[in-house]
């Protein structure tokens, strides 16, 4: 949330007197996707390389445990299955729009369970697969850039009049930190 909160702000700071022209946003959304996702996982690195194994050992574990969001993730969905078996559609499918980022009024009992596990299954990349993946190449560092990077496409990777340059460049970079991922993941539910 505080993140969501600083790229936020980020985002109305370079934007401030922008002309609005797609390279110009898409240069500013890039500057703000490297001010927003590299210093933080860097330094994070740079700390647990001289800190005694123990502590740095700590810190990995500390960093991944605040990349994963299998537990927010189970949360939501629990939020949607319940009202749905209990026959409760119209409270299942505002829970549904909560995870995703299309109308959900008009859908059916079939279609909200549908739309549940499609995106139970990505975001099972995005909150889980995904991060461990980065922190098995990178470490916690890479576990917390991963899911930065993340949160700012979920953020910014829309196709709306608004953001479809400024997100440029968080969607692009989601999509290549996600390609492995996303792959093994769907080895793993396979």
């Amino acid at each position: 949330v505080g993140f969501g909160h600083l790229a936020n702000a980020m985002e109305r700071s370079l934007r401030r007197g922008a002309p609005g022209g797609a390279i110009d946003n898409r240069l500013r959304g890039s500057l703000a996707w490297l001010l927003l996702v590299l210093p933080l996982p860097l330094l994070c690195a740079w700390l647990l390389v001289v800190l005694p194994w123990p502590v740095a050992l700590a810190g990995h574990a500390l960093l991944l445990w605040f990349a994963l969001g299998g537990r927010s993730l189970a949360d939501h969905v629990d939020a949607v299955a319940t009202p749905l078996v209990a026959g409760e559609l119209n409270e299942a499918r505002r829970a549904l729009g909560w995870m995703v980022s299309r109308e959900t009024a008009t859908l059916g009992a079939e279609e909200v369970a549908r739309a549940t596990v499609e995106t139970t299954l990505e975001n099972g990349n995005d909150a889980v697969f995904g991060a461990l993946f980065w922190a098995a190449l990178l470490g916690g560092p890479g576990a917390l850039a991963f899911r930065l990077a993340n949160t700012l496409d979920a953020m910014w990777g829309y196709k709306d009049e608004r953001r479809i340059y400024f997100g440029w460049c968080a969607a692009r970079a989601d999509d290549v930190l996600g390609l492995i991922p996303a792959r093994l993941t769907a080895l793993t539910y396979a």
